[in-house]
């Protein structure tokens, strides 16, 4: 997903994420029934119908598949308690001392907020450091010494309520248990739990996360601890989020892999005459077939001239043969997001123009990548890809370089969010992922080309996470000309 401000204006990247991540909405699978039954054609269309795209391929053995816990509620995936505990412990060591409040979110009401989607996802925050998806509850940590102490608050369980919206998470010995947390208490002493922290005083700042908290929450702590300082968690966690461990990068490649089965279905399925939401449905059908929890943002479906729109998801035209489709996606598993774009043409051969200012955008991309390592900086490979293609891009764009046409950044940390908060001035270390992204976009032709991968940083340079992906344009008409090939 292409950013619209450069790494190197920006200080941190908290600012553009929080507000314009989508991730808990629903896939859009209306018209999946297209997918099983074949397109039937609109009596007023001028354009001939398409021809029927394949079944949807719904797999044995999906990428995604895990094994549920019964008694967690959302996905039910395991929690990998040794990790969340040495997290916390990670927070510790980083505030020192003091008080840490961390909200999760709450259940949406089908009739009151969304009524066309109650899907529930947790608070990025709250996952971190405990890897639970029940609602309404507080991780409650008290640290000195560089030490802490533990509480997670859950509300009492209603098993009516669980008739309707399923299987909750109470405070008894079953949630200590799989959180790994011995200390749970019900939900309803957490504002006796606040006046009693508050009373003790001298215990260090409090921590709040204030993009979780909801104003309710803010002003009630801000009434609990009156007269004390009250800090944002926000960056602290960031940081921490910031490199990757084990099994973030595991979520992240199960999340990444999924992407790349859905943008090889749409090229196989890409034929003059379908409707961006039909290719929008082939790749989220795959999605959902291959274990996916959701998306990670709306789907960017652009053809012919939408593709020069860097976020369009209205995904309403009808595609015209000799066109290139855009498509910037991302599936989302257990809770972390990949982030991925394919331009390919929807006859299912580039043509001399496209081919040339595409294998533009692929020399860039590699040239960023190569320089990718240990010590460099986003704004260090966002200079250098506009300086190579500026210099290799010859009368390609016509009087200007084509650098000029290249209108976003480079960039961005990916992870739980598609844009991850994080220091973009941070120096790359192992662990980190980001996304290399470099486009052109023309709107006088109505030509827009964007390549985007996921790499991760590495001790001696980088990696690519989305090699499944075709990314030369003779590997993807490869993929076009043989839809039943792997």
């Amino acid at each position: 997903m292409a950013k619209f401000a450069l790494a190197a204006d920006n200080p941190s990247s908290r600012c553009r994420t929080r507000g314009s991540r989508v991730a808990s909405s629903r896939m859009r699978l209306t018209t999946l029934v297209w997918l099983l039954g074949g397109a039937s054609a609109l009596s007023a269309q001028s354009v001939p119908p398409p021809l029927p795209a394949p079944p949807l391929v719904v797999p044995a053995q999906p990428i995604g598949r895990w094994t549920p816990v019964p008694e967690l509620p959302g996905m039910g995936r395991a929690v990998d308690t040794a990790t969340v505990a040495a997290r916390r412990r990670a927070l510790a060591r980083a505030i020192r001392s003091g008080i840490v409040l961390i909200p999760a979110a709450h259940e949406r009401s089908i009739e009151r907020d969304h009524a066309q989607d109650s899907d529930f996802r947790q608070s990025n925050t709250f996952f971190y450091f405990t890897q639970l998806e029940t609602h309404d509850a507080w991780l409650v940590l008290t640290v000195a010494a560089d030490t802490g102490h533990t509480t997670l608050f859950l509300e009492p369980r209603d098993t009516s309520e669980e008739r309707w919206t399923g299987i909750q998470l109470g405070p008894d010995s079953v949630a200590a248990s799989l959180s790994g947390i011995p200390d749970i208490v019900t939900g309803d002493s957490l504002a006796e739990r606040f006046s009693a922290l508050a009373a003790a005083k001298g215990g260090g700042p409090v921590f709040l996360p204030l993009d979780d908290a909801t104003a309710d929450e803010q002003r009630n702590v801000q009434a609990a601890f009156a007269g004390q300082e009250v800090r944002d968690l926000g960056p602290v966690a960031d940081s921490l989020r910031l490199v990757k461990d084990a099994g973030e990068l595991k979520r992240l490649q199960t999340a990444i892999d999924i992407t790349v089965q859905g943008l090889k279905a749409v090229m196989r399925a890409a034929r003059p005459g379908m409707w961006e939401y039909q290719l929008e449905a082939v790749l989220e059908g795959t999605f959902r077939a291959n274990g996916a929890d959701r998306v990670g943002f709306p789907s960017f479906v652009g053809s012919g001239p939408n593709g020069t729109t860097l976020h369009y998801d209205a995904n309403r035209r009808q595609t015209r043969a000799g066109e290139l489709v855009a498509v910037d996606a991302g599936a989302e598993w257990g809770q972390y997001t990949a982030d991925v774009t394919r331009t390919f043409p929807v006859s299912g051969r580039f043509t001399a123009r496209q081919k040339a200012v595409y294998d533009l955008v692929l020399a860039t991309q590699r040239a960023a990548f190569d320089s990718v390592r240990p010590g460099v900086r986003l704004r260090d490979i966002d200079a250098l890809a506009r300086r190579y293609m500026k210099q290799h891009s010859g009368k390609l764009c016509g009087k200007l370089s084509c650098d000029v046409y290249f209108v976003h950044g480079l960039s961005h940390w990916l992870g739980m969010d598609v844009h991850d908060p994080g220091d973009v001035g941070a120096p790359f270390a192992p662990g980190m992922v980001l996304t290399i992204e470099p486009g052109i976009y023309l709107p006088a032709e109505s030509l827009g080309i964007r390549i985007e991968d996921d790499v991760v940083v590495t001790a001696t340079g980088a990696a690519w996470l989305t090699d499944g992906a075709p990314r030369t344009t003779e590997a993807i008409e490869q993929l076009m000309s043989c839809p039943s090939c792997p």
